[in-house]
């Protein structure tokens, strides 16, 4: 029996935030391709592709059985309680389909890994590289969030009306030093291949 593959996150009012798990989707599926031929991005919420499109997606390749991964870290109620139901309804309007959600990624070694990686970035640098060089995430004196966004949020990268530097730009925010939107941007792959 083929397996379908579900990869699914909140979902974002950020282009960028939905194109990455796209890319991320797109490199799990071509990198496991002998394991699970099928792999689809979901949002739970927000945007399109829903579950239910993708879990549609992975019927109309053949597929009986899905496995739904929340790209999440924590078992919250996404986990527990949304992302279920929702899978059950995509499931329902497909009959002689299964599904079956997996953990969230949760506490795993390969998450120490990723978490060292991280940290190790910015110590290998000296604590100032060209991702945050100027920015709110920076740390650096006098770069300072000026006010706070309607959402609550201070300006600069990820509130509205910042320009990534913790400034006000008008209305519209421009994170040009996000290395994840600019990386999206350019087309550029987010994931090393495998070696």
């Amino acid at each position: 029996m083929r397996n379908g593959v579900i990869i699914v996150d909140h979902g974002s009012r950020r282009a960028e935030s939905n194109r990455m798990l796209e890319e991320v989707a797109a490199l799990f599926g071509e990198r496991f391709r002998e394991r699970y031929g099928i792999v689809e991005p979901a949002h739970m919420e927000l945007c399109e592709p829903s579950i239910a499109t993708a879990f549609a997606r992975c019927v109309e390749r053949g597929v009986k059985r899905v496995v739904v991964c929340p790209f999440f870290l924590g078992p919250g109620k996404h986990w527990t309680g949304d992302i279920p139901r929702l899978a059950a309804d995509a499931a329902a309007k497909h009959p002689g389909t299964t599904y079956h959600v997996t953990m969230p990624l949760g506490i795993d070694d390969l998450m120490f890994q990723l978490i060292d990686k991280r940290i190790g970035s910015c110590v290998d640098h000296g604590f100032l590289c060209d991702n945050c060089r100027g920015t709110i995430r920076s740390g650096e004196p006098g770069v300072v969030a000026t006010s706070v966004g309607g959402n609550g949020a201070p300006h600069g990268h990820g509130a509205p009306g910042g320009n990534g530097n913790g400034q006000i730009a008008g209305e519209v925010e421009v994170c040009s030093t996000c290395p994840y939107a600019k990386a999206i941007s350019e087309g550029a792959s987010l994931v090393p291949a495998a070696r």
